[in-house]
């Protein structure tokens, strides 16, 4: 199993940045993807992009293109997600997700295609 804990969430103004940590541990070396997702208030849990953990591959959801990256560093076991220009609309608990299967991109942009999760962080973006 892996076990995920995210940092580096907080409070920011609108057009800041911020950049968001998952740390994973225990069995790492055969993960295939690590995911983030968002959950705002009364809001159900969003897909904003995933990554490959062999090779590197990203893609991620359309609102968030071209301001949000998603890196990792396979040799400290850490996945990143760099947001830039930040908007108000992007408050929300920021989650990592893990997965060990290879699933299609259609799954990899649902919450069920990962089987592992980290606690969540708040990330803030005011006015």
């Amino acid at each position: 199993q892996v076990q995920l804990v995210e940092s580096g969430g907080g409070l920011v103004q609108a057009g800041g940045s911020l950049r968001l940590s998952c740390a994973a541990s225990g069995r790492t070396f055969s993960l295939t993807a690590v995911g983030w997702f968002r959950q705002a208030p009364g809001k159900e849990r969003e897909f904003v992009g995933t990554i490959g953990w062999s090779d590197g591959d990203s893609y991620y959801a359309d609102f968030v293109k071209g301001r949000f990256t998603i890196s990792r560093d396979n040799a400290k076991n850490m996945a990143y997600l760099q947001m830039n220009s930040l908007k108000p609309e992007d408050t929300a608990v920021y989650y990592c997700a893990a997965d060990y299967q290879f699933r299609s991109a259609r799954d990899r942009k649902l919450p069920t295609g990962y089987d592992y999760w980290g606690q969540g962080t708040q990330v803030t973006v005011s006015s």
